[in-house]
C-alpha cells in the first residue's frame, strides 16, 4: 500500500508527481479511513510506503507511522534526506523498517535546480543516519543530465561508500514539474553510460542495480 503525501521543498525539474509537489493538496481520504481500508485488507497488506512529494515535512509524520505500526504494518519511508532530524527520530523510535533515499547529485551541488537554501550538509547527515543504523536501506539517484555525469557519481560513491544498495534510476520523460527544461538540450543518459555508473558503484557499494 502506497501513500502519497503533497508538497516538497524541492523543486527537481524532472520530478513525476508535479501535482502533489507545488501545493498541499486537500485530503483525498481521512486517516481514519485509510486505517480501516488498511486493517481491512491485512490478509493482503503487509507493509505501508510512505512517499511524496517529501513526507518528512508532515508534522504529523512520526504519529502516522506509529499508528501504521502498532496495527502490525511494516513501514518504507521515501525521502529527499533534507531533514535529518526526522529520520534521525524515526529510526530511533523504530517506526520505520526500510528508508529509501534520493540522492539527486552531488550534496553541495542542490542550487539552484533542485533546491534553493538547502545545505548540502544535511544531505550527507542523512546519509551517515541511514547507514549507521541497523535497518535495511538503499540510495537511488535518477540519471539526468547536467545533474549526473561521471565526476557526480563518483563524488556520490565517495559519501555511500560500502552501502548496502545503490539504484541508478533510468529517467522517463513522461509527465515532468518543468518541461521547458528539456527544450534546449538532451537530457538523457544513455544505457553505455548506465553502464560505466554501475561499473564505478560496484567497486564502492555491495550491491548497484540499475531500475
Amino acid at each position: 500500500c502506497v501513500v502519497f503525501i503533497s508538497g516538497c521543498n524541492f523543486r527537481c525539474p524532472y520530478c513525476h508527481n508535479p501535482e502533489i509537489i507545488i501545493n498541499r493538496q486537500k485530503e483525498v481520504m481521512s486517516s481514519g479511513v485509510f486505517f480501516d481500508f488498511i486493517s481491512s485488507r491485512k490478509k493482503f497488506i503487509d507493509a505501508v510506503v510512505i512517499s511524496g512529494g517529501e513526507p518528512t515535512l508532515a508534522k504529523e509524520l512520526c504519529e502516522f507511522c506509529n499508528i501504521i505500526k502498532k496495527k502490525g504494518f511494516k513501514v518504507k519511508l521515501d525521502t529527499n534526506g533534507s531533514r535529518p532530524d526526522v529520520i534521525k527520530n524515526l529510526i530511533k523510535d523504530n517506526l520505520v523498517d526500510y528508508i529509501a533515499m534520493d540522492i539527486k547529485t552531488d550534496p553541495f551541488c542542490y542550487t539552484p535546480h533542485i533546491a534553493k537554501g538547502i545545505d548540502g550538509n544535511d544531505i550527507v547527515e542523512s546519509i551517515n543516519i541511514i547507514m549507521d543504523s541497523c535497518m535495511g536501506y538503499e540510495f537511488r539517484t535518477t540519471c539526468i543530465k547536467p545533474f549526473i555525469d561521471i565526476k557526480t557519481v563518483k563524488n556520490i560513491l565517495n559519501r555511500i561508500k560500502g552501502a548496502e544498495l545503490y539504484v541508478l534510476q533510468q529517467f522517463k520523460k513522461t509527465k515532468v514539474l518543468v518541461p521547458d527544461f528539456f527544450c534546449s538540450q538532451n537530457r538523457t543518459v544513455i544505457k553505455d553510460e548506465l553502464l560505466e555508473f554501475k561499473a564505478m558503484a560496484e567497486e564502492k557499494v555491495k550491491k548497484c542495480i540499475i531500475r
